[in-house]
């Protein structure tokens, strides 16, 4: 058994906590003297930041392959052939010195020459075939060859015998009257004297072992065998064995009796059996036995036995018996035509030798050993032949071997198990010698466990010569499982279904160790396999480091090599999770994904914590980029273990491994700000500022800026900084140079515009539209940069929100591009402020016989104009800031226009009223524009009303002005107080009662801090009751409550309380003695609701209505 070797793991060396690292006052880093041909992690030189970023994009690349788990589909790529496995001759079965070669040559000449039986349709029937297929196999010459025939010819024949095993028998006549019989077997070989002789067509007979029967001759005792006799069945089962010698092959049969076994009773006891008696045919059956029981009992000779009733024979020829043997149903044969006799037995019936004439019988080898040795012999001769396909080859043997073997093993009175034990010796010894398929071995296997309930069974020899086999291919799988990846790459589907037959065939052998006794293999093999495999990895590991990243190197140039052997094993890890795990967890109950991730993973930990150490005191900028890109890897792996379920990577050696990379990384975000703006100048440098292609609206240099912001949103990503503290510190200095970089963009793109000549008489610039395009691309770019940014914080917050700091940056990056947005979008529609203007004038200008539509067909020409190749040059949010600041260029210019044309006829309002209905109907396209909402809202309100206002007459101005009153609400309701009042009409008296009842928190006027409040009330407008006068209420002094209590008749016709505008104004004054009253506040009450004008009033006092509570008002100046 081989010495399994365990794998000691090293201690960790702990690193202690590194100091500080201050960021370097902002500068451009030193160039170097020569650019690299392709991106490698060298000290970064101020440029374009197309090297760096390349680089980037290298180590994001690797990332792709890193999303989730692995998926065994993207893994197995490869169908070519499997590697070639190690081969060894010497692990094969002893080679045979020229005498026993000779020897086991005239071993099988004399099988075939005195084979004896029937070849079956599969097997070859030509002797001279079979001999000159072993002449080839043992290369012999045409005399030696002869010579050896001649040799075996001499010898003695062998002497043969019949094993006969009698199964069960089915559907067998009922003799007895319960309707059953007790059958029994009586068999042996008839010899050739005793042969019957040919009957004749009417007096046909059938050979009986009948008792005291007295045709033909009897035979010896020792020639006749009896089974058990089974009571009360017609299917019985015996499963007995014998076995008869053969005197002649050609000319002897074996013949079978069935008996239906009589006890003799006496006619007392037959009657007795009455109650047993089932049906018509048992009634028959009595009497039949009560006669014979009579006969019994006097009638009948001494001599003859009338008592077993004959059931069926068979006679079977036993040159008839094919050669290997044959398990069928007989159909049961009558002994005479009178006879009756229905059903079946089965037997299986074998024709061996029981002596053999031959060199290896002569010197006591056992027949399994020959056997195994002319096995051996006959698959090295058939695996030659199949040289191009040696490795795929199933042990497919020509039919020649076939037969041979056929032959050799039913002469030998080999069984089924000790045949499959047979196979599996030779083929699993010669597949160490020269590959076979695993499928074949593992069928082998499973031929043994169909037959090895009969173990027992094995000759001792065998049995340690199988268990010698198991142990011998153990030790060769592990071996290979040793070599994994270098036998069963993950990426060949080939060798992959290899590993998971031979894992199948190891499994299997665990099946058969509990039946041995007297030698047994290998008890633990998961144990050995897990081993084996952790030593695997360690020699994989070592011989990868070695390579990579050797030890005897200094830091700096380790460090290269350490970021590919920790690709490596990010890659093998994948492979382990996705094909290899479930083989071994499926067949041998192996974990093999944890044992090799722990091994692995710490072995890289000890790796990266041993050079980090090292690195730190010489931190450059090389240092910190290779630094960097390993980190990012082992991050990978981390996540890697975190994202199986149930898995938790603080128990991982990589744990806080991020501590010492801290320095590197801060020095790495350093350079990625510098090299984010050069990449931008670069950019913009060399950008037309004209879009890219017809299906985009920006240039080049937003893409590029878009992109490298992306790159920096999957970096940050996969960093995935653990510890919150410092990823909050990283991520807002991350973000701050990132909007910092997007406002450089910004400003680089103005000053290009800027720098280009405009063309003449252009109103609308393609530049200006590309870089807004241009700002708000980087606007959504950077905004989802920012957000995908996000760090763990410390005390975790709602789910979906920025971190403050962050949220705080994205906002002011966000009002910043917007008003650098408005900048550009003033910049743009300022170029048509001059057209604008020169088109409203003209529909002022326009006389009154003009038709409006006529007057406002130039500006709407020129704005469909502008618009339609705004539409072409904008994106759907530019085109929206655009028209919106077109539309408040149109209202200023109109309201413009009706200051500079004082005293103008109705008419020249009417136009511009037109002129503005069809703008808000241009401007909104069905809902394709601007939508209503913003239309008419701020500047659109104030000339829509000014418009309206000059279209009225006097007395339309002085409702409106009612109106308004009425539609005014005080914002500021407790500033000015309130008032409480109650109203209604007396249609009988046909008069307004007005009811003035307090007031309450009035503003104080007074020096004392109170007032001297009183009310004046008066109906209006003025020209729907001119005739009536205001009232007023008593002066309160020195209150801020002041309660009235009084009523106030106003003599009016209730249609004037009805007419449009129609209210009652209440006016709060402070009463002063030696100067003018002070306005406190206003309020003023539609007429239109009061009860007795709306509806009639229906019975009540009119005091117990609700009073009305009014908020006082003061109406703004002018301009405010």
């Amino acid at each position: 058994m081989t010495t399994l070797l365990e794998i000691k793991s090293s201690v960790l060396r702990q690193v202690q906590a590194c100091p500080t690292f201050r960021r370097r006052a902002e500068g451009e880093p030193a160039a170097t003297n020569a650019d690299p041909p392709e991106p490698a992690a060298g000290a970064w030189k101020p440029g374009d930041g197309v090297e760096f970023f390349a680089h980037m994009r290298l180590i994001l690349k690797k990332g792709e392959g890193r999303q989730g788990l692995p998926c065994p589909e993207v893994l197995l790529r490869s169908g070519s052939p499997a590697p070639a496995e190690p081969v060894d001759p010497s692990r094969g079965l002893r080679a045979l010195t020229q005498e026993e070669v000779e020897m086991l040559y005239e071993e099988a000449l004399y099988t075939v020459l005195y084979r004896a039986g029937t070849m079956g349709p599969d097997q070859v029937d030509d002797q001279e075939t079979l001999l000159g297929y072993l002449q080839q196999v043992f290369g012999t010459s045409p005399e030696e060859h002869t010579e050896a025939i001649e040799r075996v010819k001499k010898a003695k024949a062998p002497t043969y015998a019949l094993k006969v095993s009698v199964m069960r028998a089915k559907n067998l006549l009922a003799k007895d009257p319960n309707g059953f019989s007790d059958p029994y077997c009586m068999l042996g070989i008839l010899p050739a004297s005793g042969a019957p002789r040919e009957p004749g067509p009417r007096t046909e007979q059938r050979f009986s072992f009948r008792k005291g029967s007295k045709r033909g001759g009897p035979l010896p005792a020792k020639c006749i065998q009896v089974t058990e006799v089974k009571s009360s069945t017609l299917n019985p089962v015996w499963k007995e064995n014998f076995v008869f010698e053969i005197e002649d092959v050609s000319t002897d049969q074996l013949h079978l009796d069935i008996w239906d076994h009589d006890d003799d009773v006496s006619l007392v006891e037959a009657c007795r059996k009455l109650n047993e008696v089932i049906g018509l045919k048992g009634m028959s059956r009595y009497f039949k036995q009560i006669v014979k029981s009579a006969r019994a009992n006097g009638t009948a000779g001494p001599t003859e036995d009338h008592t077993d009733d004959f059931l069926g024979c068979l006679n079977i020829p036993v040159r008839e018996v094919p050669v290997a043997g044959e398990d069928r149903w007989f159909k049961l044969e009558p002994r005479s035509s009178a006879s009756r006799v229905q059903g079946d037995c089965q037997l299986v019936l074998k024709l061996i030798t029981t002596q053999r004439d031959t060199g290896m019988s002569q010197r006591g080898r056992a027949g399994f050993l020959s056997y195994m040795l002319l096995l051996s012999r006959l698959l090295q001769f058939e695996h030659r032949s199949e040289e191009p396909k040696a490795s795929c080859w199933r042990g497919e043997l020509s039919g020649p071997a076939a037969t041979i073997l056929c032959l050799h093993g039913a002469q030998n009175n080999l069984s089924a198990l000790q045949l499959a034990v047979l196979h599996w010796q030779v083929s699993s010894r010669h597949h160490q010698t020269r590959t076979l398929d695993y499928g074949y071995l593992l069928g082998l296997l499973e031929d043994m466990q169909a037959h090895w309930e009969e173990a027992s069974s094995l000759p001792q020899g065998q049995e340690e010569s199988l268990a010698d086999s198991f142990n011998a291919f153990s030790e060769f799988g592990l071996r290979l499982l040793r070599q994994l990846r270098d036998f069963f790459p993950a990426t060949n589907s080939t060798a992959v279904y290899r590993l998971e037959l031979l894992l199948k065939c190891l499994s299997k052998m665990q099946i058969f160790q509990p039946s041995f006794e007297v030698c047994s293999f290998r008890t633990e093999l998961n144990a050995d396999i897990s081993a084996a495999l952790k030593r695997g990895n360690r020699e994989w590991y070592d011989r990868l480091l070695n390579t990579k990243s050797p030890r005897e190197q200094s830091g700096p140039q380790r460090l290269a090599g350490l970021v590919e052997l920790a690709d490596a094993v990010y890659e093998d890890l994948q492979s382990c999770y996705g094909i290899y795990a479930s083989l071994f967890h499926s067949i041998t109950d192996i974990d093999f994904f944890t044992l090799t991730f722990r091994q692995l993973e710490r072995l890289v930990a000890e790796e990266a914590w041993v050079l980090t150490e090292e690195l730190s005191p010489k931190m450059t900028l090389e240092v910190a980029s290779g630094l960097f890109e390993l980190y990012v890897t082992l991050a990978d792996i981390q996540r890697f273990w975190s994202s199986i379920p149930g898995r938790d990577s603080r128990s991982l050696a990589l744990a806080g491994i991020h501590g010492p990379f801290l320095p590197a990384v801060k020095l790495w975000l350093q350079v990625l700000r510098d090299q984010v703006r050069w990449r931008l100048q670069g950019a913009v440098d060399v950008d037309t500022l004209e879009p890219m292609d017809a299906s985009s609206k920006h240039s080049s240099s937003a893409a590029t800026a878009s992109l490298c912001f992306s790159h920096i949103q999957e970096l940050w990503a996969r960093l995935a900084w653990p510890d919150p503290a410092q990823a909050e510190a990283l991520g807002t200095q991350l973000s701050q140079d990132l909007c910092a970089a997007t406002l450089f963009y910004t400003e680089l793109l103005r000053k290009k515009v800027d720098a280009q000549p405009g063309a003449a008489g252009e109103a609308v610039s393609e530049p200006l539209c590309v870089v807004l395009n241009n700002v708000e691309l980087l606007r959504k770019a950077a905004g989802q940069t920012l957000r995908g940014l996000a760090w763990p914080e410390v005390t975790s917050g709602p789910e979906g929100v920025l971190p403050r700091p962050l949220l705080g940056c994205a906002q002011a990056l966000d009002e910043d591009l917007q008003q650098e947005v408005h900048t550009v979008t003033a910049h743009l529609t300022s170029k048509m402020v001059a057209d604008i203007r020169k088109y409203v004038q003209h529909i002022s200008l326009s006389p009154d016989s003009i038709q409006n539509d006529e007057a406002v067909a130039p500006l709407m020409k020129y704005l469909d104009e502008k618009l339609a190749l705004l539409n072409t040059s904008l994106v759907k949010e530019n085109l929206s800031r655009v028209l919106e600041a077109l539309w408040e260029l149109l209202l200023q210019a109109i309201l413009r226009a009706l200051g500079a044309n004082l005293d103008v006829s109705a008419d020249f309002y009417g136009r511009f009223h037109f002129t503005l209905e069809a703008l808000v109907s241009f401007f909104h396209a069905e809902g394709q524009g601007l939508p209503l909402e913003s239309l008419k809202d701020g500047s659109y309100k104030r000339l829509e009303e000014e418009l309206r206002l000059h279209q009225c007459s006097t007395r339309e101005c002085i409702e409106q002005y009612y109106l308004d009153k009425l539609k005014q609400r005080s914002l500021e309701q407790k500033r000015f107080g309130r008032l409480s009042v109650r109203c209604h009409y007396e249609a009988a008296e046909q008069r307004l009662v007005v009811e003035v009842l307090h007031a309450a928190d009035l503003p104080p006027l007074d020096a004392n801090g109170l007032s001297d409040p009183f009310v004046i009330v008066e109906l209006g407008p003025p020209h729907l009751f001119p005739l009536v006068r205001s009232q007023r209420t008593q002066v309160k002094n020195r209150t801020l409550h002041p309660v009235y209590d009084e009523l106030f008749y106003f003599s009016v016709p209730a249609e004037a309380c009805r007419r449009r505008g129609a209210c009652v104004l209440f006016t709060v004054m402070d009463h002063d003695w030696l100067s003018t009253n002070d306005f406190a506040g206003e309020a003023a009450l539609g007429l239109g609701g009061v009860g007795g004008i709306a509806r009639p009033q229906v019975g009540g006092s009119a005091r117990a209505r609700q009073p009305v509570t009014l908020h006082l008002r003061r109406p703004r100046a002018q301009g405010e």
